[in-house]
């Protein structure tokens, strides 16, 4: 499976200032060729590089195989969506390969090249955690250089060996939602009273330096600008840790509901469109998906429906079960639980009867069929 290693550079001031100048050529050539494919009607990498390759190498000053990636990048965002003329920010991200980048981890630093006249290959330290530095000796071809909030990173692609999924003996059913961010079938909960808190704080402020409009209020709004989405994906990535870490140690597999376009499903009052519309499940659940399949972990996701209105005991199914948001009772049976435990409980269920059957070893010796990932999308 393919992650991304980020490390962030350390430049000197002039090595920043021909960083940007790189990245600004490099975008600006981009823009170039987007230009001739949208009037050309030509979108696939080889054909522009036929078409515009030397009118842009002579154009740009940028190195043979830069121009070779800007082209590609055209390429490749026109291949998501052809309806409309792509444009490219100044100091959009950039890809670098083999030929323009090579790195030393011993120091550590790598040598990229850039627009700078007098000495094109810059040498620039780098640093990164102990986590980043093992996933570089498995680095793929291509890295991309970002500029973000006025610093420089490095996002290395790289391969890591998967291990086979281990035979699963129970389902841990994952319930998703608002007010509890995750609950599991062995009843622990996972509350979104901070996140919830800090996204409250953070809307209030934002609304009141905005009535502001001054010099100050604006630097205020740019640096908080993204402090909350940090915090929530720190969150979703601990949760994420816990569940696999959980599911991992009990030899067990991890039931999740689909909950795929749940937005254009779902009505919400005014008053929780803000929340619901920051509620970020899908991060969650792709958190998990990668996290356990790194960990031999077998994902399997269930149809949501009704899996927090069915009773786990007798199988009724009703609206009259919810009679509030965090109760669940059976009107048939008499059953009563939190209603986010009584769907993860459900979920366990559902997840177990969708897992494949497998052949019982012969003997002892003999070492148990690995369970298959599932095959269906993030």
């Amino acid at each position: 499976m393919k992650l991304v290693a980020q490390l962030k550079l350390c430049p000197t001031p002039e090595q920043a200032r021909v960083l940007k100048d790189t990245l600004e050529r490099a975008n600006a050539a981009c823009n170039r060729v987007s230009e001739v494919a949208w009037e050309q009607g030509v979108f696939g990498k080889y054909a522009l590089q036929r078409l515009c390759y030397r009118e842009v190498k002579s154009g740009s000053g940028l190195s043979a195989q830069m121009v070779v990636r800007c082209l590609a990048k055209v390429g490749d965002a026109y291949r998501l969506d052809k309806r409309r003329k792509r444009s490219f920010k100044p100091h959009g991200s950039i890809a670098y390969d083999e030929r323009i980048l090579s790195w030393n981890l011993k120091e550590p630093s790598v040598s990229l090249w850039t627009v700078a006249p007098d000495k094109p290959r810059q040498s620039i330290p780098f640093v990164a955690g102990e986590r980043q530095m093992k996933l570089l000796e498995t680095r793929l071809g291509q890295t991309d250089l970002l500029y973000r909030g006025g610093r420089f990173y490095l996002l290395a692609t790289c391969e890591v060996e998967e291990p086979e999924p281990f035979v699963a003996e129970g389902v841990i059913g994952v319930d998703l939602g608002v007010n509890n961010i995750a609950v599991d079938s062995d009843g622990n909960f996972r509350s979104s009273r901070a996140v919830d808190s800090v996204r409250h704080r953070h809307r209030r402020l934002r609304r009141k330096l905005q009535k502001k409009r001054t010099h100050s209020a604006r630097r205020r709004l740019k640096k908080l600008a993204g402090k909350e989405r940090r915090f929530a994906r720190d969150t979703n990535h601990v949760i994420s840790k816990e569940m696999v870490e959980l599911a991992e140690r009990t030899k067990r597999a991890i039931g999740l509901e689909d909950l795929r376009h749940i937005r254009k499903r779902v009505r919400a009052r005014r008053q929780q469109r803000a929340r619901l519309s920051s509620w970020s499940f899908g991060q969650l659940r792709s958190f998990i998906a990668y996290k356990a399949k790194r960990a031999g972990v077998t994902v399997v996701f269930v149809d949501p429906r009704n899996t927090s209105r069915e009773c786990p005991e007798c199988g009724h199914v009703s609206k009259s079960n919810r009679p509030s948001q965090a109760v669940f009772e059976c009107v048939a049976c008499g059953y009563a639980a939190h209603a986010d435990s009584t769907a993860a409980v459900n979920i366990s269920r559902r997840a177990a009867v969708m897992l494949p059957n497998l052949p019982e070893a012969n003997d002892a010796t003999d070492a148990p069929l690995a369970l298959p990932g599932t095959s269906l999308p993030l």
